[in-house]
């Protein structure tokens, strides 16, 4: 079964362990610490918009996209609650182009993670280039694959696994190890990958 439709599943099951009901800090210390400045954002699989609320709330203009219906129609209730102003759109990312492209920030929180080859995350990392400014920023919160577990939880890269497959459309910023924001009393390991698109024309 593709990704898209694992994750159409999922919600229409109702089994979204990632949607936390607030936005993962891993995103507001970057942005905090980084001081990356307001700007058109892309939240790449944005689920029910927490991320993408946050981000609109400090000044960046967003637009969220998904591939499920049901985490779109959450995230317009739940912007609309927030009384915020962001763009959502049910989209297939690696077939469709996001039509409020170029943007300086890409955002993913656990989409990049989900393709299980080099191949197919090198086209996902080809895309996120391809919807960016010239030196637009992508930060990708990634599965760590230096944890060792016995339950289920979100797939685990390498730091290998992200160079290759982010190379040569991206310089590495930053690459620091992380958990990702939840509301279990331990939370899945994560790798906080932010990068700068090179521009190799």
């Amino acid at each position: 079964m593709i990704v898209e439709e694992q994750y159409k599943k999922r919600y229409n099951s109702g089994d979204t362990p990632w949607d936390i009901g607030k936005p993962d800090f891993n995103l507001i210390q970057t942005i905090d610490t980084m001081a990356i400045k307001p700007c058109k954002a892309l939240d790449i699989g944005c689920g029910s918009g927490n991320n993408s609320i946050w981000l609109s709330q400090n000044n960046f203009e967003v637009t969220g996209i998904d591939a499920s219906e049901i985490a779109i129609q959450k995230a317009l209730e739940e912007a609309s609650k927030a009384g915020v102003k962001c763009t959502f759109a049910v989209n297939d990312f690696l077939k469709n182009k996001v039509a409020q492209a170029p943007f300086g920030l890409a955002f993913d929180r656990g989409c990049f993670h989900s393709f299980n080859s080099d191949e197919e995350r090198k086209a996902f990392a080809e895309n996120v280039a391809s919807h960016l400014d010239r030196n637009g920023l992508w930060l990708s919160i990634i599965g760590n694959a230096d944890e060792q577990r016995n339950i289920p939880g979100p797939p685990r890269r390498t730091a290998r696994d992200i160079v290759i497959s982010v190379e040569p459309n991206f310089e590495i910023l930053s690459l620091v190890s992380s958990h990702f924001g939840s509301n279990r009393p331990n939370p899945p390991r994560a790798w906080v990958c932010l990068m700068r698109k090179r521009n190799l024309e």
